[in-house]
């Protein structure tokens, strides 16, 4: 294999391998404490209607419906942990890939709560940093334990992959 290709595939592995720990996260606030879970059929919503010209709504849930909603939201959930994981080599270089160290991994898996907080939640009617909904703090806590989270998963799904070469 190339050595772009395999950089582009370690960094899809790790990529998903983290977005994965991630969901096994979500999925145990949920079982063990009642914590709702994204719901990823509102992603493939909002980016479903791109190419009807909407970009921003004023509520999501209210939005036109888009065929497919739900897995177009899991792939897109998927592919965006992987564009991260590109962050994260772009930052630590390929050095990093055969030395991961943590504080890269969590710096960019923090980060990356920008893209939610100042993109994704506006202009799916939540407002800036879930502004607009019921308990703003609880929402914001929730995102940034999140990606803190895939930020560790990062670290340790990088660690993994250095194990197994």
């Amino acid at each position: 294999m190339s050595d772009g290709l395999t950089l582009a595939w370690e960094t899809a592995l790790i990529g998903v391998g983290a977005t994965l720990i991630l969901d096994l996260w979500t999925l145990f606030l949920r079982v063990a404490f009642r914590v709702p879970a994204t719901n990823y059929a509102m992603v493939g919503r909002w980016i479903g209607n791109f190419p009807r010209g909407r970009w921003a709504h004023a509520s999501i849930a209210n939005a036109s419906p888009v065929a497919g909603e739900p897995a177009l939201g899991w792939i897109a959930h998927y592919v965006i942990g992987i564009l991260y994981a590109g962050l994260l080599v772009l930052v630590g270089g390929t050095a990093w890939l055969h030395a991961p160290t943590l504080l890269p991994a969590l710096g960019v898996g923090v980060a990356t709560v920008a893209a939610p907080f100042f993109l994704m939640q506006p202009a799916m009617g939540f407002g800036v940093a879930s502004s607009k909904v019921s308990k703003p703090s609880a929402a914001r806590l929730r995102s940034l334990a999140a990606h803190t989270v895939f930020g560790l998963g990062l670290y340790l799904t990088a660690l993994l992959e250095v194990s197994v070469r």
